[in-house]
This record gives C-alpha cells, structure tokens and sequence, in this order.
C-alpha cells in the first residue's frame, strides 16, 4: 500500500486525495497540536492501536450529518421532555475523555484512545479546538461525547454512556449546539447504522473535501462551550 509520511506537509487535497480506498494516507508522525490541526483541515484523523505507529485515515466514503437533516425519535423527545439528564458542556472534559477511552466496543479487543491520545486532545481543548458535551444524572456525569471545532466543522471523535439514553442525549444537544453556532456538519468519520438512523449520511471523499474546504473559510472559534 502506498502511504505518504505526515512530516512531509502535504495540505488540503493533496493530502488527502493520495489515500487508498480504504482511507489510510499516511504512517508515523506525532500527535503535536500542529500536527492534527493540519490534519483535520486536510480531511484526515488519527485512529491506531496503541503500541503500534500512529496511522492516519480518510475515508472513503465520510460520514456526515447535516444539523437540518438530524432526526430525533419519538423516544427520544421522550426522555428530553422527562427532564431526567441535565446537559453541561466543557466543564469535565478530561472525564470525559478518559470514559472514552475506557468503553468496550462491538468487534475491538481494546480501546485506540490511549494515554498519548488524552494528553494531545486534553491540549486541544485547553486551547479551545476541542470539546465536551456531557450528560449528569443527579449531579453525576454518565455520558458524553468528545470532538474537534474548526472553522465550521465539528470532527467527531467518542462518545460514551453508563446508563441508557445518556450518549444521545448529549448528541441531540450537540446537533443543537451547532445549530447555534453556524457549524455547517458534524463530521462522523466512519460508517454507523446509529448515526444513519439520525440523518447522517455516506458522501464520496471528493465531495466532503469540498465541503471541508468551504467550513474552513470561516474563522477558528476557540472559546469554551461553558453554559
């Protein structure tokens, strides 16, 4: 397979454009804020076993979900109404993260968030690019989810949740945080049947690249998302 180092600086298309239809573009590297704002305004996010070289992606096809096109279920709107979960965002993102990374997923033996992920993205979000969005029942946080704001982008990294509903609701709350704050769509990155049953959906990767190269025209916002 033909991949491209990250040291080599490639930006916007040409990084991207160069990745296999499986999405890998590149080997090696590190996780220097830098290193992943570059990234991420080229399309592409680090997803890799701990242990093993930093491995960069770009799918094909993306996954994304438009805010307009977000679809809440009937449940749902149930247990929004019910005023059961309080939301709060970037108050705990450390917590947050850290739950990521400690969740067991359908088909992986152990988690990609490893202790050099946290520290990278804790330093994102001290400088303002990442973000929390976290769910409290009875003063206790029991899920939330975690991702990366550039211009009008919102990359979306992990979610987590310890009681049932508690994960989507935090992302019902991000769609309506978006909503507010301009964000043209919430990048998913690989494919999900959740996230398709919520309005998302599959674009070729030339196609998203030209969505991300018009999010980006927009200025970066990195003050916190405090309520």
């Amino acid at each position: 397979m033909a991949v491209i180092a990250l040291e080599e600086k490639y930006r916007g298309y040409t990084f991207s454009a160069q990745a296999e239809k499986e999405g890998l573009v590149a080997v090696g590297g590190n996780l220097s804020t830098d290193s992943l704002l570059l990234a991420y305004k080229s399309g592409v996010f680090p997803w890799f076993t701990p242990g093993d070289p930093i491995l960069w992606w770009s799918p094909d096809p993306r996954l994304i979900l438009l805010p307009e096109n977000y679809r809440c279920s009937h449940s749902m709107r149930q247990v929004i109404n019910s005023g059961k979960f309080e939301i709060k965002y970037d108050t705990n993102f450390v917590d947050v993260i850290t739950n990521c990374s400690k969740v067991l997923r359908p088909n992986q033996e152990g988690t990609w968030i490893s202790p050099e992920i946290v520290k990278a993205y804790k330093t994102l979000h001290r400088l303002g690019y990442a973000h929390s969005v976290e769910t409290y029942y009875q003063g206790q946080l029991v899920g939330g989810l975690y991702g990366v704001v550039l211009g009008k982008a919102f990359f979306g990294e992990s979610m987590f949740h310890f009681m049932s509903n508690a994960s989507k609701f935090a992302f019902y709350h991000l769609v309506l945080k978006v909503k507010e704050l301009g964000i043209y769509f919430i990048d998913a990155q690989q494919q999900t049947d959740h996230l398709k049953s919520l309005g998302a959906r599959s674009i070729p990767r030339k196609e998203f690249l030209v969505v991300l190269e018009k999010a980006l025209e927009s200025p970066d916002r990195t003050e916190l998302w405090n309520l």
